[in-house]
């Protein structure tokens, strides 16, 4: 198996970071499997495989990169750069990196995903600016019109995972962060299943990277001594950014009161739930208020959280809604 051994120094200092470029790289492996890994995707997948294949067509050359580079057991490199970790870059700024990746690295890069020799269609120069061109027209094309939504989510599984690493440690905040991975003690992450030497992180920056895609890999940059983990978002939260407020639900609550009350099918602070949401902190705190005074909602302490679901009345309501909806 592959694992990690890291220090306490860069354990403590490692984050999690949002991350454009990774969202749409994982979007991309979407669109090309055509997969609906989760339920809520397929409607995604429809609205957009289309448009994407068409694209491919027209592209032979990024037609035949693409599944090279991201359908081996090992990503192309170059394609999956390891975020910056720092501020909060822009997809343009993080595109930066694969559009200045030198042909010679490419194409090696490749030829270990595909591990064996370079198909010979793409052994030619302009494998990063094909590569780069993908990327932008699925970052513009399916993320960027859907990005407050998506970022939301990512925003509120940092917000979970942190409260899991307050409450229960590093071994709480990492086990089944992605399939394969888990924390082993003795200061030891295994990332993956793979046979693969173990790698010492000692003085380097360790991000923690969560997708809404159900994909994820992990990446590093020795030169600038950055290690990054891409993770898919937990299923709760995922379900949540793509749950739809019955009609008849919002016509009785009102529909931001219905998209909270719907939320509450797994517990959530009100922090988790203004990410989810979009809405503010007063208006969240209102909605709940109504929702406990109602007998609709009821809460718990969980550590230093308190947390926010459904009552079996809640429940009712809502299924009953979702009937009624249709």
């Amino acid at each position: 198996m592959g694992w990690w051994q890291i220090n306490a120094d860069t354990l403590a200092a490692s984050r999690f970071v949002v991350s454009p470029l990774a969202e749409t790289i994982s979007s991309l492996n979407s669109l090309e499997t055509g997969r609906a890994e989760h339920p809520g995707d397929r409607a995604w997948l429809d609205a957009h495989v289309p448009a994407y294949r068409a694209r491919q067509t027209a592209d032979p050359i990024a037609a035949r990169l693409v599944p090279a580079a991201l359908g081996g057991s090992w990503n192309a490199d170059f394609l999956t750069p390891t975020p910056m970790g720092e501020g909060t870059p822009s997809f343009e700024e993080e595109l930066i990196p694969v559009r200045g990746t030198s042909p010679e690295r490419a194409r090696a890069d490749v030829e270990v995903s595909v591990g064996g020799t370079l198909p010979a269609l793409l052994n030619r120069d302009d494998l990063p600016q094909r590569a780069a061109d993908v990327l932008d027209w699925v970052w513009q094309r399916t993320v960027r019109p859907d990005w407050p939504r998506r970022r939301r989510i990512i925003e509120a599984d940092i917000i979970a995972r942190t409260g899991q690493l307050s409450q229960g440690g590093w071994a709480a905040a990492l086990s089944g962060l992605r399939p394969g991975m888990r924390w082993l003690g003795g200061s030891r992450l295994q990332i993956n299943a793979h046979d693969y030497p173990p790698k010492q992180l000692a003085g380097v920056r360790l991000l923690f990277v969560p997708v809404t895609q159900r994909t994820g890999w992990v990446s590093w940059d020795d030169d600038a001594q950055r290690y990054a983990v891409v993770y898919p978002c937990s299923g709760a939260l995922a379900d949540a950014g793509r749950t739809r407020v019955p009609d008849s639900l919002g016509r009785l609550l009102g529909p931001a009161r219905a998209a909270v009350l719907v939320l509450l099918a797994s517990p959530k602070s009100t922090t988790q739930l203004v990410a989810l949401t979009g809405q503010g902190l007063g208006s969240v705190g209102r909605h709940l208020k109504i929702l406990l005074d109602s007998g609709l909602a009821a809460r718990r302490r969980a550590g230093r959280s308190v947390l926010y679901f459904r009552t079996d009345v809640g429940d009712a309501l809502v299924e009953a809604g979702v009937f009624i909806g249709g």
